[in-house]
């Protein structure tokens, strides 16, 4: 039997690991929005491996077809050779997500992280253009290594990189000064004057709504605008949908509702439904300028996760499915200004959009103690933003609103423990 003992991974494990400290437990078995730890205790899952999971953990027919797959020898690794697997996910990505989107994508295996497709996308945007410079916003998060950290505004994280990050220009994102200010009258100016020292790029890359940077989700109307100022300069349109897509936000792609067209989207996370690692390029077909091999990666055909990805598409074959995770969304939204209203020492303020919601504080270090509480209470939950300003509810779509509201009673029971030992106090 596994102990419940987090001393190998002091003793082993580098000084970089981070969810084991917020999360100080063994975890030995998960289903959908639950998770048991070494001693038997029950978790919700209010965190969904960051967006990973948005299906929840170890969904029954995926986990059959994987097995399926693995017992028939099915090929696991081919990097971008043809397989059955890999040509199953590309049709039904084609029939199930593309088609009745009216959306024309060439789809690239980049590699299979976040940080993966959203270097490729830069790489591409440069590539067509002939340009060096994109612009990125504040608050922004795409990724870690060199290129995704360019156009990621996290002061500590792009410290990491240990060398100066160039050939990127940050404009502020929606709402970043205050609600009155248009920040895109802001960056056009910049554009438009030869002396401003900005010259036009190759493309912009943005989250519709900003996971690490605070659950910031942009209005509709400022990225509708976003989309028209790329057009009139001949710029790209780079959305990275790594944490935000696969239903995150309501919808399969989180820029769905403004109606826009990107001209390139970044995928992952979710995209392989099971936890596999995936990652997605997406372009219109005539940025398509690629050489054989040009950009690669050994685990780009990771053929297990097409198989977990294609069965993960069946739930949007129903439209029940997206219907419910709106409904669900309205829940959340609700419960959450009821707790802002009905506890006003929290000095909060709802943020975000869909599965993607949170409560923003003025009140320091409040997000990491209500998380720390709720985690004591059974209830796994992250914080998000520069000052971990926000705590954030991230529940697998799949659940169901027993366990919703199982969540938020356990959040509800966290701040009111705080507010009783006088833990919540203004600035």
């Amino acid at each position: 039997m596994i102990k419940n003992d987090l001393s190998i991974f002091e003793e082993i494990e580098s000084n970089v690991r981070s969810y084991v400290r917020g999360f100080p437990t063994v975890f030995t078995k998960a289903k959908n929005y639950k998770m048991w730890d070494a001693d038997g205790k029950e978790y919700i899952d209010f965190f969904s491996g960051a967006g990973a999971l948005n299906y929840g953990h170890n969904d029954p027919k995926m986990k059959e077809k994987l097995v399926e797959y693995i017992m028939n020898d099915g090929v696991t690794h081919s990097l971008d050779m043809a397989t059955e697997a890999k040509a199953e996910f590309l049709k039904k990505f084609k029939e199930v997500i593309l088609k009745p989107r009216n959306l024309d994508y060439k789809v690239m295996f980049p590699g299979p992280t976040g940080t993966n497709t959203v270097e490729s996308a830069l790489k591409l945007a440069r590539k067509v253009t002939g340009r060096t410079d994109i612009i990125s916003f504040t608050n922004g998060f795409h990724g870690m290594t060199i290129g995704s950290l360019s156009v990621t505004g996290n002061a500590s994280k792009r410290a990491g990189a240990g060398i100066p990050l160039n050939n990127t220009v940050t404009m502020p994102f929606d709402n970043f000064v205050n609600e009155e200010m248009d920040t895109l009258d802001y960056l056009e100016r910049f554009l438009e004057d030869n002396g401003s020292g900005v010259d036009t790029p190759a493309a912009m890359i943005l989250e519709t709504v900003q996971g690490e940077g605070g659950i910031n989700a942009a209005r509709f109307e400022w990225l509708q605008r976003v989309d028209e100022i790329c057009k009139k300069w001949g710029i790209l349109l780079i959305v990275d949908d790594v944490q935000a897509g696969v239903g995150r936000t309501g919808t399969f792609f989180s820029f769905e509702p403004a109606g826009i067209n990107p001209d390139i989207v970044c995928l992952s996370k979710s995209i392989g439904g099971y936890g596999l690692p995936l990652a997605l390029t997406l372009f219109k077909p005539e940025l398509d300028i690629w050489n054989p091999g040009e950009h690669n990666g050994t685990f780009r055909g990771n053929n297990p996760a097409f198989i977990t990805a294609t069965e993960s598409l069946t739930y949007w074959e129903d439209k029940s499915f997206e219907e419910g995770i709106q409904e669900k969304s309205k829940l959340i939204t609700e419960f959450l200004h009821e707790m802002v209203t009905k506890y006003p020492e929290l000095e909060g303020n709802v943020r975000g959009r869909g599965f993607m919601q949170g409560i923003e504080s003025q009140i320091d270090g409040l997000s990491a103690k209500v998380a720390e509480v709720a985690f004591e209470k059974g209830l796994i939950m992250e914080t998000s933003g520069v000052n971990d300003q926000v705590f954030k509810l991230f529940p697998p779509l799949t659940i169901d609103e027993e366990g919703l509201k199982r969540g938020f009673n356990l959040i509800e029971e966290s701040i009111k423990s705080l507010i009783a030992k006088k833990e919540l106090v203004a600035n």
